[in-house]
């Protein structure tokens, strides 16, 4: 199963999805789990004087058994709200949201970059922020290894490019100095992983002023997919 977005759920400044967060459970043997998620707050100041602020709120994951019954699959829905605000001396006009997840099997994703490397999704620098990549597609049904990590965009959005052709975009627009992401029960389906798995959201955005294009990233806190 994919994530998709269409370019018709874009609102405002943000893609809005009606959040829904709770704990469900189809009895005692088989109850989910639902974890509230600290979610986290960034604040970058760029070399003309741009301030930018990262948030995300209301972040949770609900693990729940997997269809497939087996302990190489995993099932996970995740929710939360990216919010981007620009702020001090600046020319900048708006920004671009990209809000993902990173999922590791036996791999240790707990720093800025993820150990074992990641394939199929973005690079990491030095300082841990993401940089998305052409080709990287949105949708989290995943199979890894031991020692693999993938990462993936909440966003698909489609819309038409220059010639009239589809064209899917993995980020969000915004024009002003504010805008958001909202996603709520986005799935996480993990097969092949035998052993522990781990995923870790990301929100990454860019700032283009008159003097520097910059990106940052925030990282949420790792959770465990059993």
């Amino acid at each position: 199963m994919s994530i998709r977005k269409t370019a018709a759920r874009v609102a405002g400044v943000g893609a809005v999805a009606t959040a829904a967060l709770g704990l469900f459970s189809t009895g005692a043997a088989n109850a989910d789990t639902f974890v509230p998620l600290p979610g986290g707050e960034i604040t970058q100041t760029l070399s003309d004087g741009t301030v930018v602020t990262v948030k995300l709120v209301g972040e949770s994951a609900n693990i729940s058994p997997s269809m497939g019954a087996t302990p190489v699959h995993r099932n996970a829905w995740v929710s939360a709200s990216a919010q981007v605000h620009i702020s001090g001396d600046t020319t900048a006009t708006g920004g671009k949201i990209f809000p993902g997840y990173v999922v590791g099997c036996q791999v240790t994703i707990d720093g800025g970059n993820v150990n074992g490397g990641a394939t199929g999704g973005a690079s990491w620098d030095s300082q841990g922020n993401v940089t998305p990549q052409g080709g990287v597609n949105s949708g989290a049904n995943l199979t890894l290894g031991p020692g693999q990590a993938k990462s993936f965009y909440v966003l698909d959005l489609e819309q038409p490019d220059d010639y009239g052709h589809e064209a899917h975009k993995t980020r969000n627009v915004f024009k002003g100095t504010d805008g958001s992401v909202t996603w709520s029960d986005e799935t996480i389906g993990l097969n092949g992983c035998a052993g522990y798995a781990q995923a870790r959201s990301f929100v990454s955005v860019e700032v283009e002023t008159d003097n520097v294009i910059s990106w940052l990233t925030l990282w949420g806190q790792p959770f465990s997919l059993g």
